[in-house]
């Protein structure tokens, strides 16, 4: 069976009728769902399969707590060194989403840079993700590097900043955040 990984900015709360549709469509193709603990698109993910009663949901949670698992899923645990939860312990549950996944499904602002990293990881390991992109309230189905270069020139030049100090977008996708702009 294939396996998707969900996911998306905490401030995404609600989910629209485009949305809801891919959410649909992942349930009518059975495929296994691999989604973390966060609030926000996460918890608003999970709150939507587990109303429909779906049962494929596997919770990914750092550490040995998980923040949400609306559906009383399945979980997995992912341990990682030291107690601080700072952004490198939240990553190691969305990397191994992202090396168990076949697909992913990303609900992005445009500024959560754990988000773009998912989407990152996916690629990176050849992976198609459909990234929702809430600021133009559309999907973008993402394929490769230059995919997310596009993507990432709708993003402001401070924010592409931000991206390349918190997770290395340059040396990611091979240009500098302020070359982004003319894609």
């Amino acid at each position: 069976m294939k396996t998707v990984f969900l996911g998306g900015s905490r401030k995404t709360k609600a989910l629209n009728e485009l949305i809801r549709k891919r959410l649909e469509n992942v349930m009518e193709q059975h495929l296994d769902v691999l989604i973390g603990d966060a609030n926000g698109a996460d918890k608003a993910m999970q709150t939507y399969l587990a109303d429909r009663g779906y049962r494929h949901v596997t919770v990914f949670c750092s550490g040995s707590e998980c923040r949400n698992n609306i559906g009383q899923w399945e979980t997995r645990h992912i341990s990682i060194n030291g107690n601080e939860k700072n952004f490198k312990f939240y990553v190691a549950k969305d990397t191994a989403m992202s090396e168990e996944a076949d697909y992913g499904l990303m609900l992005w602002d445009g500024v959560s840079k754990g988000t773009l990293n998912n989407a990152l990881n996916l690629v990176e390991r050849g992976k198609q993700v459909a990234i929702y992109f809430s600021p133009k309230k559309e999907f973008f189905n993402i394929q490769s590097l230059d995919d997310i270069k596009s993507l990432l020139s709708k993003c402001s030049p401070e924010d592409r900043r931000v991206f390349d100090n918190k997770i290395g977008l340059t040396k990611r996708v091979g240009s500098p955040p302020s070359q982004l702009s003319f894609i």
